[in-house]
């Protein structure tokens, strides 16, 4: 059997429709931005594996780091233990992120830095509660605990937001095709639109009647990426920021896919003068190499969990939470990142995508047969509409586009409709100019 008839009869594929479905591409090879099968085809991997391979696969400095770890210590429980690579990544990160953040909260994957982001803001304002839970009546459970604390206990989120699978994530994700099934079971969520200069002022007043009740405001900046890479402007984005710090109300940016360089800048928040209190990392985080999350906080964040009262301890886990190889892979990412040659990349593939964007501007503005919408590039991300069909993550031609990109050599996944790439940093002119003009070819 080939190994496409093995995955076949024992491997469910995450986003894949199961009836009918087209046998996955056997990947044998990695190296760079090129991905090979076991014909021996190669295909430049325009969108990062899922937007994590910022340095390419195979990246042989990651590689050495990581073997020379696990000869050294491959995993050890993180309760009541440390190592060196937790430590040390925790001291790399908090000084270049975009706050003045305090302490490191490690954990699985985006979807759970994004969990831990929830429950420790909501368990800010329990722990914070005008009563002293030692002076409180045992409750019928057993257990102590203030009534005081449920004043702040509203999500403020975007529409179109995506935050992630599990179900604290779902609930703060818009109610999608992503959802569905689960929507009874999801809690509510006070949803708004993106600001912009039309609608911030209606945004304004939504937070002025609502602002005492809201617990935090969680929100992926500049990008939303599985929600359709929706992009809005730094500058209404700041203006509501502003207003939402006036209430007091915690801040999280989940910078899951926009963090590492994506937008131009290391994060997204920077371009931003109002900063969050929490962000959340993952994806990019190690280069694509192992599975890590991290959830940073202020101090502001981290003081309501210190005191005398073992019930504001912050009762999260994981078993493979701060992984020594998983920190020693984000480490090793960090030292290409930062480096001239990375940061100079990054502003080259931005470049490009504008001068690119221009390229497709007449498609855009219907001056061909063939349309575009919704033309929009940041960073090292460029994305718009194909006009077909309903904006949505079920259109069809989606599978279209993969299809004929892979019969050029370029992996492009679209999100229904939404054309996008997010190419690793180590790609070619080359390459790019390959994506460029396999792009142009499916829109013709």
């Amino acid at each position: 059997m080939t190994l496409q008839e093995r995955d076949y009869e024992v491997i469910w594929h995450p986003f894949t429709h199961q009836k009918n479905r087209k046998p996955p591409i056997p990947i044998v090879k990695g190296l760079g931005t090129l991905l090979f099968d076991e014909q021996g085809n190669e295909y430049i991997d325009a969108i990062s594996s899922w937007w994590v391979t910022i340095h390419g696969h195979a990246n042989k400095y990651i590689a050495e780091r990581l073997y020379q770890q696990a000869l050294t210590l491959e995993q050890v429980i993180f309760a009541g233990f440390t190592h060196e690579p937790a430590v040390a990544l925790a001291e790399r990160l908090l000084p270049i992120l975009p706050n003045n953040f305090s302490r490191i909260f490690y954990s699985d994957n985006g979807s759970t830095s994004t969990e831990v982001a929830i429950k420790m803001a909501l368990q800010y304002w329990w722990n914070n509660s005008t009563s002293t839970v030692d002076s409180l009546p045992l409750t019928v459970d057993g257990f102590k605990r203030s009534t005081e604390s449920g004043k702040r206990k509203t999500i403020l989120a975007f529409k179109d937001a995506y935050h992630g699978d599990t179900f604290g994530a779902m609930s703060v994700s818009d109610r999608s095709v992503f959802t569905l099934a689960f929507h009874d079971k999801l809690f509510e969520v006070l949803f708004i639109d993106t600001p912009n200069e039309t609608n911030i002022e209606g945004l304004k007043t939504i937070i002025d009647r609502e602002g005492d009740n809201i617990a935090a405001f969680i929100y992926e900046p500049l990008v939303q990426g599985a929600g359709g890479m929706r992009m809005y402007k730094a500058q209404w984005m700041d203006e509501l920021l502003k207003t939402v710090k006036v209430y007091d109300i915690i801040c999280i940016a989940d910078e899951v896919m926009t963090g590492f360089g994506r937008t131009g800048r290391l994060f997204a928040s920077e371009y931003m003068t109002n900063k969050p209190d929490i962000i959340c990392l993952s994806k990019g985080l190690t280069g694509g190499t192992m599975a890590l999350g991290v959830t940073a906080c202020t101090d502001r964040i981290y003081q309501a969990y210190l005191g005398d009262d073992k019930m504001k301890t912050f009762f999260h886990g994981h078993s493979f939470t701060a992984n020594p190889l998983a920190c020693t892979a984000a480490l090793a990412s960090l030292d290409l990142l930062l480096k001239e040659e990375c940061l100079d990349k990054i502003k080259w593939i931005s470049e490009e995508n504008k001068s690119f964007a221009n390229r497709l501007m007449p498609y855009a503005l219907r001056l061909t047969p063939n349309k575009i919408k919704n033309m929009r590039t940041l960073g090292t991300i460029i994305a718009f509409e194909i006009d077909k069909g309903k904006d949505e993550y079920l259109n069809d031609i989606a599978t279209t586009i993969t299809q004929k990109a892979f019969g050029q050599g370029v992996y492009l996944r679209p999100l229904g409709n939404t054309v996008y790439i997010m190419p690793p940093y180590c790609i070619t002119k080359e390459e790019l100019a390959k994506v460029y003009e396999t792009i142009m070819m499916v829109i013709k």
